[in-house]
Parts: C-alpha cells; sequence; structure tokens
C-alpha cells in the first residue's frame, strides 16, 4: 500500500504577527494574497499566497494554547511544515501507519479552506513535520 500524492500543495510558515507579515511577502516579494482565514479548530489564523499547488501559507495562533504557539515559543518564527495534497487520506494514513510512520493524527480533521487534513511527526518525515490534505482550497483558479 502506498501513498497517492499529488504533489506539494504548500509550505508554512509560523510567524508571530500576520498583518505584520503580510506586506513582506504580498509587496517586498510581490506573491498574491489569495485569502486570510481563521482556522477556528486548529486556533490559527492563516494568510494564503498565490493559487493550485506549491503555496506559501503563513500561520500565526491566535492563542497561546496550540502547537503553533509553542512553536513560536520554542523555535521562534519560520519553516513549520509541508502539506502534501493526496489523493484519499484515509488510505494515505492507513499506509502510513502500516509502515510505522509515527502520525499525530491517526484521522483527519478539519483544516484551512474546508479541507481534511493530517499531520505526520517530525521523527517520520527526516524531521520536517509533514501535514497531509485532502480537499480543494476555496479559492484556486
Amino acid at each position: 500500500m502506498t501513498v497517492k500524492a499529488k504533489g506539494l500543495d504548500h509550505v508554512a510558515i509560523a510567524v508571530k504577527d500576520l498583518d505584520k507579515a503580510i506586506p513582506i511577502y504580498r509587496d517586498a516579494l510581490g506573491l498574491e494574497l489569495a485569502e486570510v482565514e481563521v482556522v477556528a479548530e486548529q486556533h490559527v489564523r492563516t494568510a494564503i499566497f498565490g493559487h493550485g499547488m506549491g503555496r506559501v501559507e503563513l500561520i500565526c495562533p491566535t492563542d497561546n494554547d496550540n502547537g503553533v504557539a509553542r512553536f513560536l515559543e520554542k523555535r521562534g518564527e519560520g519553516l513549520h511544515h509541508i502539506c502534501i495534497e493526496v489523493e484519499d487520506i484515509h488510505a494515505a494514513l492507513a499506509a502510513l501507519k502500516a509502515r510505522g510512520a509515527p502520525l499525530i493524527d491517526e484521522t483527519p480533521k478539519m483544516g484551512a479552506g474546508g479541507a481534511q487534513i493530517a499531520f505526520i511527526h517530525p521523527k517520520g518525515t527526516a524531521g520536517v513535520l509533514t501535514e497531509l490534505r485532502q480537499g480543494t482550497a476555496k479559492k484556486e483558479h
């Protein structure tokens, strides 16, 4: 059993202040800001740059009691995770579990844009927190 990946969905960068970070990526780097969204279930506010595959996502905690807040406190701002778009998140999680990959989420949960998401622990992916995502972004062009 193998994971059927569609490709790199996005790279997520943890930031302390989303409103200060947006102009850097939008104005200085020239990336198109596609949307800003609060993902209540994840306790984050996100800014998505670009459309379709290969987007950049800035993530900022909405409170001090979540994984992104702890990441920022421990490591500071920077690369938080990569996200791989998969065809079937349930099959992907089963395949990873069967191979002994350490899963943070054994079942999908709701993520940005209404997608189903689940995270693989960095111990199983060469030190990089990896998100699996199934679903279409709200504003793809």
